[in-house]
């Protein structure tokens, strides 16, 4: 058996790939149920309004139809809402405003996009064709979509009963005074405004849920495109009054997730409050359309920031006030991105006073969620923004300024004035490693070559930090009668491959052969419990938890070798998948004693029972923390504005690296979504009407292939101290580092064009009406 082809570190190809690319993927809206039908969503038009009068009438009539379902159903039937998992109160922070979102809405929607009715009919073209029969009266109320607009006394209300205005929340962290004394001391104070444009998951496969209800043993099966089956049971059981053990979710392959698909939606409860009427089997598929109307959205901040250094460069404390995009209705997750685009402003900078609030507002617009980094990127945009424009307003090269502030590893370990504590890292050793592989040597002659072409040509170098891992995990294995492996594991891979990592893994620690190997996720009949993946957590907890249940194998294996080996269990060694009496040739292999444990009779099972199995648990507290370095040269096009990004690297510091080839696929997906948010991506709303704006692929644009560069990736091994495994986590880094380095790379090559600050999406068409203008717009003082 070869242990170093398999075992942890190696870049063994991803199991899962094979059934993928031959199309024998397995996704929710490839499941056909007997006797299934179809449901589809009556949306509100309204960004605001009462609903005075509903009539299902005639769709009730329609050819097909089974059903309609309406918020006075939903009432009359007493079922649930959704409602934040998570509000301030709850650690310590003010009272926020609770809101519920109802599986139907009766009385009043809230945002274009709102769910009203339900139609269920035979065919899908059917429902369809009876939703545009749904009859709905409308009172229209005024709507506010704009952060700055709902923060000014007198706004318009997204709820009524809200105190403070359209405050669904505010925090703060950091010391008010210390600050204030800082700055008064300061030699240079830099100010900057930076927003952060919204964006919608756009996932490659849309949300698609399946209900099917079995009236015989008032039992439900929900199949749906989650990112965390046993949470969605929770939510489900809360809605519809059931106990979990009577709902089983499965969440088979899903074509990706960024966090929309750990969020819980009405259409889940939808599908199976219908089943349940009908008896039938019920799915609903989104639509692209309903996608970007109706799923959560991600970013969408106001930055007002200031920093405070001395003559040297020194940074000596930060100000800063947020005004954070809740939407209509506070759910779900929706704190978590709040709180980290606060507590990561210090990034991995030495930050000695700092003052920094935010205001979570309601607007009248689709709900806000985690969205692939959830309030990472949005703070070192920010930080990474305002350290830039502080090197430019006080003469520096920004790579020294940011090399003179970061963390030195004789610092570590760190607790930074917003609560984090880095165990590990050498942020100035990478910062330098991925100015290094730029080649920044060679940046002269690369600009003067653009500019003979009639290009402008910027770089820039950033540094960044995250967390990896949050709540606790468990992972169970095992063995069959046959001696082969099963890991039961309670996170999600959604495209991470977990199915190889994880089976590296276990074959690293009990020599199994990783061929025997299977993996078994998203199906809570299945699965005991789980929290889902997300917050790059899985490595960092659901690895470890793994490592927990295989040392759990081991040590209930070696008193069955012991006994079949006629040994004390004292004299037993393990390696290498066989244990071994100590000082003898007696040995055994780990799956012989798999097969023994479950002989059907003997004094072996009558001792120690039958079957080898074993769970393992672990906790992320504290978390770990991914960073690194990014480094951006684009071109430009003055007379278009069009970019090109010309060259990008990337250092990351992962911790201990589980498969090399799968972290690289994470980081460069992850650039691609942050280049996608810099250049192109934008979700947004006419300020008036409330009305979308980008409500389709024609008018919401993502990065194709050809905007992309060859993203030259390095991996640096810092091992983690607070986790056994020493990993930490790298699905969210490259989200978080490209935007700031995008950006601070087109605005070192607009310098020279009078062009001081430019915000995201960074679209030809505003680079080149910042040229034409010659400035930078509001917001910039040096």
């Amino acid at each position: 058996m070869e242990m170093a082809k398999f075992g942890i570190g190696q870049a063994v190809r991803r199991v899962e790939d094979q059934r993928f690319v031959t199309g024998h993927g397995r996704y929710v809206d490839d499941i056909s149920l007997p006797r299934m039908c179809y449901g589809v969503t009556v949306l509100s038009p309204h960004a605001h309004a009462r609903i005075t009068r509903v009539d299902t009438s005639k769709a009730k009539a329609a050819p097909g139809v089974l059903c309609t379902l309406t918020g006075a159903d939903a009432k009359a039937e007493k079922l649930g809402s959704l409602t934040a998992h998570l509000m301030p109160e709850d650690f310590g922070a003010p009272k926020g405003h609770r809101t519920f979102l109802p599986i139907l809405n009766a009385e009043k929607v809230r945002f274009v996009g709102d769910r009203v009715a339900f139609v269920v009919a035979e065919t899908l073209l059917q429902a369809r064709d009876a939703a545009e029969l749904v009859e709905i009266d409308y009172e229209p109320l005024p709507a506010v979509v704009a952060l700055e607009d709902a923060a000014k006394d007198g706004a318009a209300k997204v709820w009524d009963d809200c105190p403070a205005g359209n405050v669904a929340f505010r925090l703060m962290f950091g010391n008010k005074d210390a600050t204030d004394a800082a700055f008064a001391k300061a030699k240079h104070v830099v100010k900057l405004r930076v927003d952060n444009n919204r964006l919608s998951p756009a996932t490659m496969e849309p949300r698609v849920a399946i209900g099917d209800y079995d009236a015989a043993d008032e039992n439900c099966t929900l199949y749906a495109t989650s990112q965390n089956p046993h949470g969605l049971r929770m939510e489900m059981s809360h809605v519809f009054h059931m106990p979990e053990n009577r709902i089983r979710v499965v969440s088979p392959d899903v074509g990706g997730g960024f966090g929309l698909k750990g969020a819980n939606f009405p259409d889940d409860a939808l599908v199976l409050w219908a089943s349940r009427r009908l008896g039938r089997p019920v799915k609903w598929t989104s639509t692209r359309s309903e996608s970007l109307l109706n799923d959560t959205c991600g970013r969408d901040l106001v930055y007002f920031g200031e920093m405070a250094l001395d003559e040297n460069g020194r940074i000596l404390g930060v100000r800063a006030q947020c005004l954070f995009q809740v939407g209509a209705y506070f759910v779900g997750a929706c704190l978590a991105a709040g709180a980290f685009s606060l507590r990561f402003i210090p990034q991995a900078y030495d930050v000695p006073a700092i003052h920094i609030m935010s205001q979570g507002l309601f607007t009248n617009t689709s709900p806000s969620g985690p969205y692939r980094g959830a309030g990472r990127p949005e703070a070192a945009y920010f930080t990474e923004r305002l350290v830039e424009h502080a090197a430019c307003a006080i003469g520096m090269d920004p790579t020294e300024i940011r090399r003179m502030n970061l963390l030195a590893p004789s610092r570590l370990p760190y607790t930074t004035p917003t609560f984090w504590t880095f165990d590990s890292g050498e942020f100035a050793r990478l910062l330098d490693r991925c100015v290094e592989l730029s080649d920044v040597k060679g940046f002269a002659a690369r600009r003067k070559a653009s500019e003979r072409a009639g290009k402008l040509r910027g770089r820039a170098a950033t540094s960044y930090i995250e967390f990896g891992g949050i709540f606790n995990e468990r992972v169970d294995l095992r063995f069959d009668p046959g001696g082969s492996l099963t890991i039961l594991a309670g996170t999600h891979s959604h495209g991470q491959g977990h199915a190889t990592v994880f089976a590296q893994i276990a074959h690293e620690f009990l020599g199994v052969e990783f061929e025997s190997i299977r993996f078994v996720q998203g199906d809570t009949a299945q699965v005991p419990i789980g929290r889902g993946t997300y917050a790059a957590r899985s490595a960092t907890v659901g690895g470890n938890a793994l490592k927990v249940a295989a040392q759990a194998i081991i040590d209930k294996g070696k008193s069955l070798a012991a006994a079949m080996l006629e040994a004390d269990a004292a004299d037993i060694d393990f390696n290498a998948g066989r244990y071994r009496v100590t000082g003898t040739d007696k040995s055994i292999l780990l799956v012989d004693v798999a097969k023994a444990s479950y002989a059907p009779m003997g004094p072996l099972t009558e001792k120690f029972g039958v079957g080898l199995e074993a769970s393992g648990s672990y906790s992320a507290n504290p978390p770990s923390h991914p960073n690194g370095a990014h480094v951006c040269e684009v071109e430009i096009d003055p007379e278009t504005g069009a970019v090109t990004i010309a060259r990008y690297h990337v250092v990351d510091d992962l911790g201990r690296v589980l498969n090399p080839m799968i972290v690289r696929g994470q980081i460069q997906g992850g650039v691609a979504q942050g280049i996608g948010q810099a250049l192109m991506e934008h979700h947004f709303y006419d300020r008036e009407s409330g009305q979308l704006m980008s409500g389709s692929f024609m008018d919401y644009a993502m990065p194709r292939a050809d905007a992309l560069p060859n993203i030259e990736s390095e991996l640096e091994e810092v091992p983690c101290k607070t986790n056994p495994l020493g990993v930490k986590g790298i699905g969210e880094s490259g989200t978080i580092g490209a935007p700031p380095t995008v950006i601070n790379a087109i605005l070192d090559a607009l310098r020279p064009m009078g062009v001081a600050t430019i915000e995201m999406p960074a679209t030809p068409m505003r680079i080149w009406d910042c040229i034409r203008r010659g400035h930078g717009g509001a917001g910039a003082t040096g």
